[in-house]
């Protein structure tokens, strides 16, 4: 009896101390570098490229659908088909972002591109003077498909980069600048040709459908979801508290109202004041290009100068910029307003990131936190282009909507002054 009192001992005795010791997390190697990791970087630029950037060429269509498509419909009828996209686009970040957290990078990556590649080719199907069908799935369907690629092919990239994840995030975000210099001289190279608005869409969907294709084989997930997703409503109430974030938060919604004003309007003006039809088709094209400059910038002084300031004084001049758009009336006035505001829109763009970074103590919040100012930025998305839209009205009263969506701009001011 005793022996077996004593092995029993001796049993839980050893029990206790294996329990007691807590297990060892594995070691989480990243690679930074290597082949499947720059074959994620090249796949995540061409979801860049078809989403978002395709997205942010939307002012080729609000030119096209207000002078020759859907003449039964008000340009601001006409600009919730793009706002919605974009909103779409932004605020299913926090929903596609949390969905890729639970290990579903896969299928949010190739049901967004089947979305995005049908969506087109239903958009080749709508007839003049059809909104709801332009809207359906152009404004819609093509936003969902966006937007569930949107955030997740951002994330991914951690997974494969540390040191130099900075590097290939920009990377990344240059494939939706890229994508809207290249979309909006096919579109316009196309829609206004004797093929037809049918034939030029299904040409761009032909486009972004093969590029999807190839990034959908490019792009790989290495690491596994976390066991413990993190508790959006417990977040959102802590996030309430931080006086800082939620004023940038603010502050970049309030922002977001008029900033994309030039974007959707930029063409449309510049052929309504007589301009050459070529060079206007164009315009949108210089603007964009310039912002791929204006995104790639900042990482070279941010450092020494900091992000808010860089932020702000990049709001201030994007401001005086849609209030200097009053002035348009030839060739140059077109195109120096559009190269200075790329530039200060890209450079914004670029550093909304880094801002939300700054205000964030715990980094394995950053992704929720950007998710949910995306939000707040998709709905001034939603109802910017759509008051910019009423304020101009059909006869083209253009210092209503460019003196709107200047002052707007100077609010972010306000907010950023609390943030500092």
């Amino acid at each position: 009896m005793s022996a077996g009192t004593h092995r029993t001992s001796a049993e839980s005795a050893e029990e206790k101390r294996s329990t007691s010791v807590a297990p060892v997390a594995p070691v989480i190697s990243i690679p930074d570098g290597g082949f499947q990791a720059w074959a994620t970087v090249a796949g995540s630029f061409l979801m860049m490229f078809c989403g978002f950037g395709y997205s942010t060429s939307f002012g080729v269509y609000q030119d096209f659908y207000v002078r020759k498509y859907l003449l039964e419909s008000s340009p601001s009828a006409i600009s919730w088909i793009g706002s919605v996209n974009i909103f779409i686009v932004l605020s299913g970040g926090i929903i596609a972002g949390r969905l890729h957290d639970r290990g579903y990078f896969y299928s949010l990556m190739y049901g967004g591109s089947f979305l995005m590649a049908l969506s087109l080719f239903l958009l080749s199907l709508a007839r003049p003077d059809q909104f709801y069908q332009v809207f359906f799935a152009q404004g819609i369907a093509n936003g969902l498909g966006a937007g569930m690629t949107y955030v997740p092919c951002v994330a991914v990239i951690s997974h494969h980069f540390q040191k130099r994840r900075a590097l290939a995030m920009t990377i990344v975000a240059s494939g939706s600048s890229l994508g809207a210099v290249v979309h909006p001289i096919m579109l316009n190279n196309t829609l206004h040709s004797r093929l037809g608005f049918a034939t030029a869409v299904r040409i761009s969907a032909a486009l972004v459908t093969g590029l999807l294709l190839v990034a959908c084989c490019l792009v790989r997930a290495r690491l596994p979801p976390p066991n413990q997703p993190v508790n959006l409503g417990r977040t959102l109430r802590k996030f309430t508290r931080d006086k800082a974030y939620a004023a940038a938060t603010i502050g970049l919604g309030i922002f977001t109202i008029g900033f994309y004003y030039p974007l959707f309007y930029l063409q449309l003006d510049a052929a309504s004041h007589g301009l050459d039809p070529t060079f206007a088709f164009y315009a949108l094209v210089i603007m964009n290009a310039s912002s791929f400059i204006g995104r790639l910038s900042p990482g070279l002084v941010a450092h020494r100068w900091g992000v808010k300031p860089l932020i702000t004084a990049g709001s201030g001049c994007v401001a005086v910029l849609i209030v200097a758009m009053i002035g348009i009336h030839d060739v140059a006035s077109v195109v120096s307003i559009g190269v200075v505001y790329g530039f200060f829109a890209g450079m914004i763009v670029a550093l909304t990131g880094p801002l939300l970074a700054v205000l964030t103590d715990d980094m394995s919040e950053l992704g929720t936190r950007m998710g949910i100012s995306f939000v707040f930025s998709g709905v001034g998305i939603l109802i910017g282009p759509p008051l910019d839209g009423l304020l101009l009205t059909s006869d083209f009263i253009w210092w209503r909507p460019e003196l709107f969506s200047g002052v707007l701009p100077h609010q972010l001011f306000n907010f950023y002054a609390q943030v500092r």
